[in-house]
Parts: C-alpha cells; structure tokens; sequence
C-alpha cells in the first residue's frame, strides 16, 4: 500500500493532469475516477492517523488490534469520523465536529456521497472544478485529523 504522502502526490498529480484535458466528456470521466481515488485516499488517512496514535502509544498487541479493526473502516462521511475518532477520545470528537462543520464536513460528504453513487452505477454531475474544492477541504480535514491524533 502506498504511504499517505504518496497517495497525496499521486492524486495532485491527476489533478493537475486532468486540468489539461480539453475534452470535456473525459473530464467528466476522470472527475468519477478521481472520486472514488479520493474517497479511499480519505479512508487510508483516517486509519494511518491512528494505527500510527495507537503504534507510538499502546502495547504492540493493542496496536495490532486497532489495526486489524481499522481495515474494515469505509464510507468516511465525516460523522462516521467523528464516531470513530470520538471511540479513541470523546474530547477528539466535541473538537473535530466543531473545526469541521461547514463546507469541511459537506465536501467530504460530498465526496464519499458521489463515491457511493458512482459505484452503484448512479448517475452523478460531478465536474472537476467541484471535486478539486472538495479535495482541497479534504486535505484540510486530514490535517485536522492528524494534528488531533498527533500524527505529524
């Protein structure tokens, strides 16, 4: 699996790409590739947030619980995160739903909405230019998340 950084590269990287397209049609195409990409990057990162909290602060045979029960996380709505966060620290939860609400938590529910239509064969209108906003707010949740499980 790659790293978070990776991960985070490699969707600029499309991003940028598919900026380039003059097709509007395969932008349309990639903005749905490029959901469901970042749906999974947002699952990825809220896991390595606290597999590597539990890693750094629990006995090794807690940490690998926390891990093995992690994998299965999916759908990362952002009150599925918070719920999950509040699980490790109540107080983690009160804080995040509060820096989060708004356009944060919208464009993640967003992108996990259009994710879960997309897989199911639904129809979305998802243009790029709205996907990149959400994923700029994604990227600020991750920061969010990672400052507040002391993932640096």
């Amino acid at each position: 699996m790659q790293t978070i950084h990776q991960q985070q590269k490699h969707l600029d990287e499309l991003f940028s790409r598919v900026g380039e397209l003059p097709d509007a049609e395969l932008q349309s195409h990639w903005s749905r590739y490029l959901c469901v990409l970042v749906s999974g990057f947002l699952e990825n990162s809220v896991e390595h947030c606290l597999v590597e909290y539990c890693r750094v602060r629990c006995h090794e045979s807690v940490s690998n619980y926390v891990q093995a029960n992690l994998v299965s996380f999916q759908n990362p709505k952002m009150g599925n995160i918070l719920e999950l966060f509040g699980k490790f620290d109540p107080q983690w939860k009160a804080t995040l739903e509060q820096q989060t609400q708004g356009e944060l938590a919208d464009s993640v529910n967003s992108i996990v909405g259009n994710r879960n239509k997309i897989a199911h064969g639904d129809s979305v209108s998802l243009s790029i230019s709205s996907l990149r906003s959400y994923y700029k707010n994604a990227l600020k949740v991750i920061a969010l998340l990672r400052a507040t499980s002391g993932v640096g």
